[in-house]
């Protein structure tokens, strides 16, 4: 309780400002099962599983995949739950309560939003779209309908990530003017590779895989399965947004929380496949820097080279007046600015450091249950969510358009003609994104 609590008060006025007005569909009991059904049990969906079952008053009753060997593996793991190779049906079906949707990012704005029509709360994957348009329908969808949703940038539950925001607002770092994110790996030269079109596997629905996106050949890569990796679907701009929008997301959406803002002012990226030999669309080599009124931020990703010069492949820096503030999946360190003295002389005063103390994934399913039940907004819920995909989405815009993108937070629109087609995008028949 005394975690929740603190957590609460980290939010602030922003995430207040963000709450929704949401009419309970169900007040459950504090016995009541909370009946979920999964859309999607690929590698991250069984990853999100992990989390979900850890709650005790979850149970997870169906789920609906129509790849067999993931079919396969959700029934190891849930040999009770029915099968639904139609998610329209799992949405039909009124003894489920919630979903969980953690399909390929074309889908998410679909399913969120027909499944808050048929009265479902949702814990939606991040990105929580593939355009700016998408996300805005899901916010009105949530609105309409009294739907709880959950996003998932589980970060926001990891009380170490907790710990360093709070510190950010209480001024500990100073004055910052300057925020850095990234990520750097290195998959040179081959990438992905780069196999031929082909027909899809026997038996696999590619046109339905496809759904509101474009109709496309099938490719091994777009359609993105590996054992041994989260799927390539990600590296594709058809269905979702490169490392901007795969990792970026989490560490822009904790700058957003701990700087107290909405949105930026302004984008500007560079980026192009400059060593990569693979047939993915999205660069292996991108930075963006975003104009805040008080700040700037970059965020940069290579995958052709993993050295960050100080062993860290991810993160974020907060560069205050007073310090300078690190923060990853593991934990967080400050390290001070060095101070002049009387005389003269130049000290440093000691550093500071805590760890990650619990598990957040399983955290966020705790926080999405009591929303569930009370209907109080979740720690991370659908405007939360859209604007931290928002952020990322302009990064990806400014380097499609090629222009400095000048941005109004509140209202979400552009004056720069080329960014604005990147918006929002026609589906696909006989997909159709409505409230």
């Amino acid at each position: 309780m005394a975690n929740n609590l603190r957590r609460r008060s980290f939010l602030g006025s922003a995430a207040g400002a963000a709450a929704l007005t949401a009419a309970p569909r169900i007040l459950r009991g504090q016995g009541t099962k909370i009946r979920l059904g999964y859309i999607g049990m690929g590698r991250r969906g069984r990853s999100t599983l992990r989390g979900a079952l850890q709650q005790p008053k979850i149970e997870v009753t169906a789920f609906s995949e129509i790849f067999q060997p993931n079919i396969d593996r959700a029934k190891e793991l849930l040999p009770d739950a029915k099968h639904y190779p139609d998610f329209r049906d799992l949405l039909a079906d009124s003894e489920i309560d919630a979903v969980c949707i953690c399909t390929p990012d074309h889908w998410h704005a679909y399913m969120c939003i027909e499944a808050c029509k048929a009265g479902k709360d949702v814990y939606v994957e991040k990105p929580i779209s593939v355009t700016i348009h998408e996300g805005q329908m899901m916010v009105q969808a949530a609105k309409k309908y009294g739907q709880i949703i959950q996003v998932g940038t589980q970060q926001r539950s990891g009380d170490h990530f907790q710990q360093a925001v709070s510190m950010i607002h209480d001024g500990v770092l100073g004055d910052i003017s300057f925020v850095r994110t990234w990520n750097y790996s290195n998959q040179f030269p081959q990438g992905i590779g780069n196999p031929p079109d082909s027909d899809p596997p026997e038996g696999f629905d590619w046109d339905m895989w496809l759904g509101p996106a474009p109709d496309r050949p099938f490719n091994k890569n777009r359609f993105g399965y590996d054992p041994n990796a989260f799927s390539h679907f990600r590296w594709f701009w058809d269905y979702a947004g490169g490392m901007m929008t795969d990792w970026g997301i989490h560490l822009l959406d904790i700058v957003l929380w701990a700087m107290k803002v909405d949105g930026p002012n302004a984008v500007v990226c560079v980026g192009d496949k400059y060593v990569l030999s693979d047939n993915r669309e999205t660069p292996d080599t991108i930075q963006a820097t975003f104009e805040f009124s008080d700040f700037a931020c970059t965020y940069e990703n290579r995958i052709g080279n993993a050295e960050s010069m100080f062993d860290k492949r991810y993160g974020i820096l907060f560069h205050g007046t007073n310090g300078t503030l690190f923060v990853d999946r593991r934990g967080w360190e400050i390290t001070p600015e060095i101070q002049r003295l009387p005389g003269g002389s130049m000290q440093r005063m000691g550093a500071a450091s805590g760890e990650s103390g619990n598990d957040s994934t399983a955290a966020h399913w705790a926080d999405f249950v009591k929303a569930i039940q009370t209907r109080e907004q979740p720690i991370c819920d659908i405007e939360t969510g859209h604007r931290s995909t928002v952020l990322a989405l302009l990064g990806n815009i400014a380097l499609r358009s090629r222009q400095r993108v000048d941005w109004d937070p509140a209202s979400e629109t552009t004056q720069n003609s080329e960014a604005a087609t990147y918006l929002r995008r026609e589906y696909r028949d006989p997909w159709k994104l409505e409230l």
